[in-house]
């Protein structure tokens, strides 16, 4: 592989004991870069040299490898990256995209992996204007000897997965594919924490939907399905390239490897089930509540028309004794009129008396 004229790392802190220790790159106001070292039989080793002197240190050294974390990088910040590493062009691109599905991808010696990671939005309550879900996502480089992570959003930092794979020694040891299980691994534990907030909020909803005063709006309910729209946009699409990875034609994975990532895919699955379940619910729960609506519209509708009723009644009396005919019934009885009066009182109650043992009222 060509090497190109050297990209500086801006590294600060850098310890100088000779040992092994970690060493943690701070980030630079402006900075794309929030950490990278070069790995050596799982253990990573001091310095603060350049990505290219690191890259070539891996090339040149037994089970060595180079891990970069990018956050958010320029274009011109990735260019100089995809020198170094002779990244293809088009997987450049959809590094600096914002808009990524997850999907796996071979450019010759080099796999492209890209992963939308999301974190849950703690609320006391469900309304129609909560936000339940962030996501973010990370593009993967993947070689023989060099592991690349571009991340975008402010969800899916990955200081805790480099911690806990350093940790790990006998993991980190099986090389570039073992980082990206870990970095898959964690995202889809992450997934699993959602799901189950998620069903905590359903519950709380079904609750309100189902229950007699019958209080939660329809807006609720779709302010959950646009989250959970979000949500399974990250989720599903990973079932393919996990598929891929597992295939072993498109990867070659060590078996160990590829039994970890056997065990994300499985808990992969289980949130995709999951979130079709929760669809499934969320349209339940949407037509109970148009019932619901509808038949609280009727109720109102036959509440309006008995009193209509009740009403037009009146109106009767009313319009037959003002027609000004001679001839009328009791029209020259000195108490007609209360009189006519007493029989509009009695048959409104008693029209009102029938129209609430039927339910109208």
């Amino acid at each position: 592989m060509t090497q190109r004229r050297p990209w500086r790392l801006p590294l600060t802190g850098t310890r100088s004991t000779g040992s092994a220790e970690p060493v943690v790159a701070a980030r630079r106001e402006g900075a794309a870069v929030v950490d990278c070292a070069l790995y050596v039989g799982g253990v990573r080793q001091s310095g603060g040299r350049d990505v290219a002197e690191l890259f070539a240190d891996a090339v040149t050294t037994v089970d060595g490898f180079v891990w970069i974390g990018l956050h958010e990088p320029t274009p011109a910040e990735m260019t100089e990256v995809a020198k170094v590493f002779d990244l293809h062009p088009l997987a450049v691109e959809d590094a600096l995209s914002h808009d990524q599905r997850p999907k796996l991808e071979r450019y010759e010696d080099t796999a492209f992996l890209a992963v939308r990671a999301a974190s849950y939005v703690e609320h006391t309550e469900v309304t129609e204007t909560s936000e339940v879900l962030e996501t973010g996502s990370v593009r993967m480089f993947v070689g023989e000897r060099f592991v690349v992570t571009v991340r975008h959003g402010s969800v899916g930092g990955l200081r805790a997965v480099r911690a806990d794979l350093e940790a790990d020694r006998a993991l980190l040891a099986q090389g570039p594919w073992a980082v990206v299980h870990a970095i898959c691994d964690r995202i889809v534990d992450v997934y699993l924490d959602i799901a189950a907030a998620f069903q905590r909020d359903l519950d709380a909803v079904e609750t309100r939907v189902l229950s007699r005063d019958a209080n939660a709006g329809i807006g609720q309910i779709y302010q959950l399905k646009r989250e959970l729209v979000e949500f399974r946009g990250a989720v599903l699409p990973l079932q393919q390239p996990l598929a891929t990875i597992l295939d072993g034609r498109t990867v070659k994975l060590s078996k160990e490897v590829r039994r970890y990532f056997r065990d994300v895919a499985d808990h992969n699955t289980r949130v995709a089930d999951r979130i079709g379940g929760f669809d499934d619910l969320l349209n339940s729960l949407l037509q109970a509540r148009l019932a619901q609506v509808t038949v609280d519209q009727n109720n109102d509708m036959r509440k309006i028309a008995a009193w209509a009723a009740i009403a037009a009644l009146q109106t009767a009396f009313a319009g037959i004794y003002g027609m000004n005919f001679k001839y009328m019934p009791e029209l020259e009885w000195r108490y007609g009129y209360p009189g006519l009066l007493i029989v509009m009182l009695v048959t409104s109650v008693l029209l009102y008396r029938y129209l609430r043992k039927v339910g109208w009222l």
